[in-house]
């Protein structure tokens, strides 16, 4: 089963979630610059809001997919709303690419709101997400 993680990440905080799904699944964390160049059978990718938004980097590589992928599984922080399943997956959805109905969403830090989220147990809940995902998929 050949797995990837892609992610964007302006301050730090989805980073972080990707670094925890690298480790767990002994996956490298790649940022979005970075294209696929395989087919994947699961494609962690992870996003966040800004100014109610994903970030047009995220937008690109969601456009820029051009080889075959079973499904995506989002991982996401943000500040003020739940997460960024939705708009994710519309895009997605533009590109005939499921996303799967499960996704990891938890608070992001920014400025003085949520100070420390993502936090210990946001990085051990988004590595049990992780391995559950992988083996729900053996």
């Amino acid at each position: 089963m050949k797995v990837e993680i892609r992610y964007f990440s302006r301050g730090g905080n989805t980073k972080k979630l990707a670094d925890a799904i690298s480790s767990e699944i002994g996956i490298e964390a790649k940022t979005v610059k970075e294209k696929l160049t395989e087919d994947v059978d699961i494609l962690f990718l992870g996003s966040s809001v800004y100014a109610y938004g994903v970030d047009d980097a995220v937008k690109e590589f969601i456009r820029g997919i051009d080889v075959k992928v079973g499904k995506v599984v989002s991982f996401s922080t943000a500040a003020l709303i739940k997460s960024t399943y939705k708009q994710v997956n519309k895009l997605l959805k533009e590109k005939n690419i499921t996303m799967s109905e499960k996704e990891f969403a938890c608070k992001g830090s920014f400025g003085p709101m949520h100070k420390g989220k993502p936090d210990e147990n946001d990085v051990k809940a988004v590595k049990e997400f992780a391995r559950q995902i992988i083996s729900e998929s053996k």
